[in-house]
């Protein structure tokens, strides 16, 4: 006989009891530490730690912002606790006022460098400074003689202010005090951008999330670009919070922002700091520069129909041959004409189609009075004016190709809004795709010849010694004819992957620029391993993409360019590659002009692997080939 399930049985329980348990501790917890921020703050046990700002265009040490520490080993040590119990005692003001006084004392005592940052809510702030005397925070900067102008009162919890008014007023009163303002945490989630136009502040932090993992994010990196822009508008100068690691430094200082802080830089600790830490100095001083993370660019997506319709005056559903004739005669660019009922189209009449009826023999005695939509495509292309690019394109690529020559109706909701032709749908479709692969090969999905060019003109300017190598393919065409398109895409790809395999990522730039070219801009010290190891693992792996045939042979039999039969030797991969020091080229069209060169002379020696001499400024007029 089985014995009935007690309570206890229950697998739930056991979690249950360790969620009473863990709930049962924190309210242990909040017990034990009740009231000791009041008695932190009455004995004097709290503390300022510095944290040092960075210029990212120098490396030098900005100023320190001031932190609030409790007593070392304390439950109540970190900052975020303190203030979680100064919430809960009520006395959150008493503690902001307090941490305040201890970083001004902190800053009088240490003669600390540059510029003290210190952290008030909103509500503080607007608190404090309508205060008479500033609940002695004025008397202590007077009786010290501090600096005010290197004051940065730094807003915190600034996403949901009460009383704007009320900020605002405090502000002035800093900025009459030549007290400088900055706001903390921006971008991260719940800040204003109407409070950055309000307030303007001299500083403002941008939220540590953007600055994580930012060398492999390019959403991340496009909107510090953006909010860099809208600081420049402000006249505001940007901070980077949370800088933890080289490769978001180095990315951070190229994107041009001015100001950095995070662990990298500087911990914080008791002491002021004149120079930040040796890693950090060390990348901001660097000539290499950071490969910015991008996605393949697609075509524009604001594109939209309307851009290509024309506003051509319908005629009415029951208008006539003669009406139609009358109405083309007009308008001698008039390639067709919309039938409407109601406001919504019914037909389309074409100007070619129409004189090939009207022309003919007794046509127009017959038919000259009958309504011309009888003789009218009664089942146009009809298109509603917000459709997009990729809409476009599968309209283009669709079997009923009769817009073509006779256009096509634009509607908005149904409603007869203008006329599209097929030329110029044709012609923006066309135009759109090549400006996208520009940016990003349709193909391979790596950067196009404008990130490429953008990227050249980076190592210019910061005067980074680089390699520029152009990879291109021996005998890619006879392959292509030989095996198809199919299959040449194929090797095209492979090539993309061997060429991004061997490459570091943070370092080496890989770009196509179209057909079986590509380009790579090494700053990776040992290049030419790289590139001596990437032509033999293509060279070997472009060998499966040949039948047994051809591989057993060694080649094939295909058209030359004459249409000639002959043998061609199995496709490798030959890399012409011009070393570059600093100061020599001043476009980057000369760069990959001298690329060009170096892959001639490969292809012409049938090596796998050419390189110059290393290119510097004095051997610039040596090459007139590679700069012309």
């Amino acid at each position: 006989m089985t014995r009935p399930a007690s309570p206890t049985d229950s697998p739930r329980l056991p979690r249950l009891f360790s969620l009473q348990g863990a709930l049962s501790q924190r309210a242990s917890i909040a017990t034990e530490i009740s009231g000791q921020v009041t008695e932190l703050m009455a004995e004097g046990q709290l503390s300022t730690h510095l944290q040092p700002l960075g210029w990212l265009r120098d490396g030098e040490v900005m100023g320190h912002e001031a932190l609030l520490r409790g007593p070392r080993g304390h439950v109540l040590a970190a900052p975020d606790a303190l203030f979680a119990a100064a919430a809960s005692e009520g006395v959150s003001f008493d503690l902001e006022v307090q941490a305040v006084k201890l970083a001004l004392m902190a800053w009088r005592q240490q003669g600390m460098p540059g510029h003290l940052f210190v952290n008030l809510s909103a509500g503080a702030l607007t608190a404090l400074v309508a205060h008479p005397v500033a609940h002695g925070i004025w008397g202590l900067i007077r009786s010290h003689q501090l600096p005010t102008q290197q004051l940065v009162v730094e807003i915190t919890e600034h996403e949901r202010v009460a009383d704007l008014s009320g900020l605002l007023e405090a502000v002035e009163v800093l900025k009459r005090l030549k007290v400088q303002l900055a706001l903390d945490d921006f971008g991260d989630g719940r800040s204003s951008l109407r409070l950055w136009a309000e307030l303007k502040p001299e500083f403002v932090k941008i939220d540590k999330y953007f600055t994580r993992d930012i060398a492999t994010h390019p959403d991340k990196v496009q909107t510090i670009t953006a909010l860099r822009r809208i600081a420049e508008t402000f006249g505001t100068q940007m901070v980077a919070e949370g800088i933890e690691s080289t490769e978001e430094l180095r990315v951070l200082r190229d994107l041009g922002i001015e100001l950095g802080q995070g662990y990298l830089l500087g911990r914080p600790q008791p002491a002021a700091v004149d120079t930040l830490l040796p890693e950090a100095r060390e990348v901001i001083h660097s000539r290499q520069i950071a490969v910015l993370p991008s996605r393949p660019r697609q075509a524009r997506h604001d594109f939209t129909l309307e851009a290509l319709s024309q506003p051509v005056e319908p005629l009415p559903a029951d208008a006539t041959h003669r009406q139609a004739a009358k109405r083309f005669l007009a308008d001698e660019h008039l390639k067709a004409v919309a039938l409407v009922r109601d406001g919504r189209p019914v037909g389309l009449v074409n100007r070619q189609g129409f004189f090939n009826h009207y022309s003919r023999p007794y046509f127009k005695e017959l038919y000259d009075q009958h309504p011309c939509l009888l003789f009218a495509n009664t089942e146009p292309l009809m298109l509603e004016a917000h459709i997009g690019l990729e809409q476009l394109t599968d309209v283009l690529t669709s079997e009923d190709q009769r817009y073509l020559s006779e256009g096509f109706i634009v509607t908005r909701n149904g409603r007869y809004h203008g006329m599209g032709t097929g030329e110029r749908l044709v012609r923006a479709v066309t135009e759109l795709r090549i400006e996208a692969a520009r940016h990003a090969n349709p193909l391979t999905f790596l950067p196009g010849n404008i990130p490429l060019t953008l990227h050249i003109a980076r190592l210019l300017q910061m005067g980074t010694p680089f390699v520029a190598c152009y990879a291109d393919l021996n005998h890619f065409k006879p392959f292509n004819d030989h095996y198809g398109y199919w299959r040449g895409d194929e090797m095209i790809c492979l090539l993309a992957r061997t060429l991004v395999a061997h490459c570091d990522p943070l370092r080496d730039f890989v770009g196509h620029v179209g057909g079986d070219d590509f380009v790579v801009l090494f700053q990776s010290e040992d290049w030419r391993q790289r590139i001596e190891a990437l032509v033999a693992a293509f060279n070997n792996e472009a060998r499966s993409l040949f039948d047994e045939d051809a591989r057993r042979r060694g080649g094939i039999e295909a058209e030359d360019r004459d249409g000639v039969m002959r043998f061609f030797p199995m496709t490798t991969l030959s890399a012409g590659v011009v070393p570059i020091g600093a100061g020599t080229f001043a476009q980057p069209e000369m760069v990959a002009s001298a690329a060009a060169v170096a892959k001639h002379k490969a292809k012409q020696k049938a090596a796998g692997l050419h390189v110059e001499p290393w290119v510097v400024a004095s051997a610039v007029a040596a090459m007139p080939e590679a700069v012309t």
